[in-house]
């Protein structure tokens, strides 16, 4: 309880200091600071770069010359790439701060929905006439927890508190309790029946003399010892020291164990359930490939494209120099000229050249800090110096581009919504004009963009996609399938760049029917889709590129650990079906001999029912689905679905909201019945990781959050191999052992207790005074049987070596109902044997049965110790002989201590009794007839059916 009470605690503290964080609010007096709490709807809020946006905002106006600025929405949805927003350009356009005091308008916004993706409202301004109306949707909107990475914004508060994006997609925490706990309270509860029943049958053979109601609880607190009440003490120990072997590993630095209930869960898991950026990928995307149709470049081999870069640039700057006369000459001659096949070096430049065109990416310059007094310079300086460049975009993989078409010589040096400058090796500048974007969507998986060349006026229209996109668009070439096949199988991300000469006249008349198709009401975009896609028609093809997303040290080596542990593993991502597709395989999640099956976008419940069927019909094939996919799935046939899904080796999710994540855990425990564990590293995960029953967390470049929510964190996705294989594995059998034994010191005493009073006529006398019993289940047993913590059945490198170990702790045979009865007939024997031969072998007095069976007792508990042990540590010799050493002083002590004469005690320590050579040969037979069966019966079970770590072992 106080445990929790802390962490709880300390959970307080960090929302304290993230509620009361401070902001400026713009008010008709000017900035006034107010507390995040303390934001509400309407309210006009300041936010600085790099600050985080504390509630859901629509974004008016900004600092930015553009209109727009970039934000980093990594807490949200988990992509780490930067996203653009566009200020309101009714309020962007006003000329100053104040200003938007001046004006009469307002905002209508849809109600808070979970759909991070989109939105839908209006902004009209009414003090014009006519008034102004402007759509807003998901680009003019700021959601809560992203952070600003570009510029000043200034935002209308439309969704605080509990209504914001990210707070609806977050679920509520669980308490989270271990099956084993759960299973030990099983058995608990069964003791406690036993102890009633007992209590019952002394009383009824007693034949129910005189008040027997008044025997039945002196029975019942006789045999009380039946409940292990220290159970519970000695398992929560056990607990932080697993705990604590945890967070000391060499092996896993960094670990740390934020709920100390559940260690034991480690070693139960059936499914884990994997976030893909940042966990599996390190999110750094690195240029690997360049593909001509002829000849294809890898990464050992940019030196020779770049010097194709700067003799092409040099030959066409002095083909320009010879030609001055006029830039239009040169066209003319251009375009007359018979087709002769290109040079390599002219087909490598215009690649470059449109891949360094066709993106989406800015370049920034942050401003040098410590260049002071020479300030003009800077400024002058600053537009193409190198050192301080960084590129900006939507994805990571737009920017791997960029960059390695600066490494060969063509750099993009500046980017505005018009237009768009490249330096070539030399030095000299090229400037271009865009005429028309056509930003990528999840539908066409392509962009495009018309520039016109401002030195020669030659009007261009690039465009880079997915394969399965761009291949009916290009014009007919044999390689380009077979190519993409290839880089797909290297793990690459693959895009094909092709472009089209467009004249003046027909870029005339396509922008004309292109401003038509915008303005329509009706199908905009269909009639958009279609005016583009006039264009699209026979384009030349330039090349194919190959950039690699990095995958994290060992992941391949870790999921196929895994997955021999017969670990069911699932990929949850918010990233594309292609993506996701193409890590799955490069991270052997899926393995190369199988099949993947793509599961089809659904919306109907017919569709969905002829996928499942077609789906049905394969056999040990991966499957991939997409969210949208899920949710109609899972409203109509949720049974079907994750029966289906349950016999995949693996499954990828793609684009999945936080809460999609979660309800696929839960799903997977309510059908299955079997342990999850998810793991994550972006804020986008706690939900998923709180909804499992074990979660884990990694700190990674997309913040705290996952790990801080999660119950153990890790620094390393390799880690959780040696944190599942080693300490789950061990957690589990030691606190199944540990809880086993305790049950049989409560049940060994209760039996000897049962012999007693059976022969004594059923008497409710107590066999054993008070000392005696509060020194048995502490000071003369305790450290022995809590050593079996240290206890491992394999060495560390063993469990590693061999993950199937892992497979046999699954059906939770270490602690179950049938070894539980194994140790409640030892108990049973042992105790009779115990309580029986000291009887047996009593001399004239009965005090001395109490001296040898309890001597008798403890010996039996200690050597019992030594037999469940499967790898001694010194300190459980040492625990051992401490026991031993403490009882033989006690001894001493007690008889000191109570004086003789008194009958419970002073007869029972009968030094001189006790140092007989018959009080040892009667205590020494005993003890050896109640253990040597079990010794043997140990052996003989280990030569015919031996574990499966034994033979490991041997």
């Amino acid at each position: 309880m106080t445990r929790e009470a802390i962490d709880e605690f300390r959970r307080f503290q960090r929302d304290k200091e993230v509620n009361s964080q401070l902001y400026s609010k713009l008010t008709v007096r000017g900035k006034v600071p107010v507390k995040s709490s303390d934001i509400q709807v309407g309210d006009l809020i300041i936010v600085e770069k790099n600050q985080r946006i504390p509630s859901d905002m629509v974004f008016l106006r900004t600092s930015e010359k553009a209109g727009s600025c970039f934000i980093r929405t990594d807490q949200l949805d988990g992509e780490t790439d930067w996203k653009l927003k566009v200020a309101v350009s009714c309020t962007q356009r006003l000329p100053a701060l104040g200003d938007l005091f001046s004006i009469s308008a307002y905002v209508y916004a849809q109600k808070p929905q979970m759909d991070i993706h989109s939105f839908e409202g209006t902004f009209t301004r009414e003090d014009t006439d006519p008034p102004i109306h402007e759509s807003l949707s998901i680009e003019n909107t700021l959601w809560a927890s992203t952070i600003v990475a570009s510029g000043t914004v200034i935002g209308v508060v439309i969704y605080t508190g509990k209504e914001t994006r990210s707070v609806m997609n977050t679920s509520d925490p669980k308490n989270k309790v271990g099956l084993l706990d759960l299973e030990l309270n099983r058995l608990t509860k069964a003791l406690f029946l036993a102890l009633v029943a007992l209590s019952i049958v002394m009383v009824t053979l007693q034949g129910y003399v005189g008040p027997w109601y008044r025997n039945l609880f002196r029975f019942l607190l006789l045999f009380s010892y039946i409940i292990p009440i220290s159970l519970r003490v000695n398992l929560d120990m056990g607990k932080a020291v697993y705990g604590w072997m945890m967070m000391k590993d060499e092996n896993i630095p960094g670990t740390v164990v934020r709920t100390s209930t559940i260690p034991e869960e480690l070693g139960r898991l059936v499914y884990l359930l994997t976030d893909k950026t940042g966990t599996l990928t390190k999110n750094e995307m690195i240029f690997k490939r360049l593909h001509l149709g002829t000849v294809s470049y890898g990464a050992d081999m940019m030196d020779e494209i770049q010097s194709h870069v700067r003799d092409s640039c040099s030959q066409m700057q002095s083909q320009a120099g010879g030609n001055n006369t006029g830039s239009t000459p040169l066209r003319k001659a251009q375009s007359s000229a018979p087709k002769v096949r290109k040079s390599v070096s002219s087909r490598i430049h215009e690649a470059v050249k449109a891949i360094v065109l066709c993106h989406n990416v800015t370049p920034v310059y942050e401003s040098r800090a410590g260049v002071t007094g020479e300030t003009e310079f800077a400024e002058a300086d600053q537009d193409f110096s190198d050192e301080n460049r960084t590129y900006q975009a939507s994805s990571p993989d737009e920017v791997a581009l960029v960059q390695w078409t600066e490494s060969v010589g063509l750099t993009l040096v500046s980017r505005d919504l018009t237009s768009m400058q490249l330096k070539t090796p030399s030095g000299q500048v090229l400037s271009f004009c865009i005429l028309q974007l056509f930003p990528f969507t999840s539908e066409s998986k392509r962009m495009g963009v018309i520039v016109r060349d401002e030195s020669t006026a030659e009007i261009t229209f690039y465009m880079k996609g997915a394969d399965v996109a761009m291949s009916s668009i290009v014009q007919y070439n044999d390689w380009l399938e077979e190519e993409c096949g290839n880089m797909a199988r290297e793990g690459l991300r693959t895009l094909v760049v092709a472009k089209k000469a467009l004249t003046e006249e027909q870029y005339q008349d396509f922008e004309s029917r292109y401003t038509q198709a915008k303005l329509s009401m009706h199908d905009r975009s269909l009639k958009v889709a279609a005016v583009v896609e006039s264009l699209e028609r026979e384009m030349e093809l330039l090349c194919l590129t190959g950039v690699e997303d990095q995958l994290q040290t060992d992941v391949r080596p870790t999921l196929e650990m895994l997955r021999n542990a017969g670990i069911k593993i699932w990929m949850l991502t918010g990233d594309k079906l292609e993506t996701a597709t193409c890590i799955a395989k490069s991270s052997h999640l899926v393995s190369r001999t199988q099949d993947i099956h793509i599961f089809r976008q659904v919306t109907s419940r017919g569709e969905a029912h002829l996928e499942l069927n077609a789906f049905r019909r394969k056999h040990d094939c991966a499957l991939v689905i997409s969210g949208d996919s899920l949710e109609v799935c899972l409203k109509y046939y949720e049974h079907e679905f994750v029966e289906l899904a349950c016999q995949c080796p693996a499954v990828v999710c793609c684009r999945c909201s936080p809460t999609q994540k979660a309800r696929i855990v839960t799903l997977l425990q309510q059908h299955t019945g079997r342990r999850t564990c998810a793991v994550g590293d972006g804020g986008n995960d706690v939900s998923m990781i709180q909804a499992a029953d074990c979660g884990i967390g990694i700190e990674g470049k997309e913040g705290k959050q996952a790990s801080l929510a999660a119950d153990f964190s890790i620094t390393q996705f390799r880690h959780i191999g040696r944190l599942l294989m080693v300490h789950g594995r061990n957690s589990y059998k030691r606190s199944a052992a540990l809880g086993q034994f305790v049950m049989h010191r409560g049940l060994i005493i209760s039996t000897m207790q049962a012999v007693f009073s059976s022969v004594f006529y059923f008497a409710s006398v107590p066999l054993y005074q008070g000392f005696l019993m509060v020194g048995y289940a502490t000071i003369y047993t305790m450290f022995p049987v809590f050593s079996l913590v240290l206890d491992q059945d394999v060495k560390p490198e063993m469990a590693m070596l061999y993950p199937e170990l892992y497979k046999d702790l699954t059906k939770g045979r270490s602690l179950s109902f049938k070894t539980f009865l194994i140790w409640v007939l030892i108990s049973i024997y042992q105790g009779g044997i115990l309580m029986y031969g000291a009887l047996v072998l009593f001399e004239s007095e009965f005090v001395h049965v109490v001296a040898i069976s309890f001597t008798a007792l403890i010996l039996t508990e200690l050597l019992m110790v030594a037999l469940t042990v499967r790898t001694w540590h010194w300190l459980m010799v040492v625990a051992e002989f401490l026991s031993l050493g403490c009882y033989v002083s006690s001894l001493a002590f007690l008889n000191e201590y109570f004086g003789i004469g008194r009958v419970s005690f002073g007869a029972f320590l009968d030094v001189a009794f006790i140092t007989t050579v018959t009080f040892l040969w009667k205590v020494s037979a005993i003890t050896v007839v109640s253990c040597l069966p079990l010794y043997v019966l140990k052996y003989l079970r280990r030569k015919l059916s031996p574990p499966s770590y034994c033979k490991l072992a041997s």
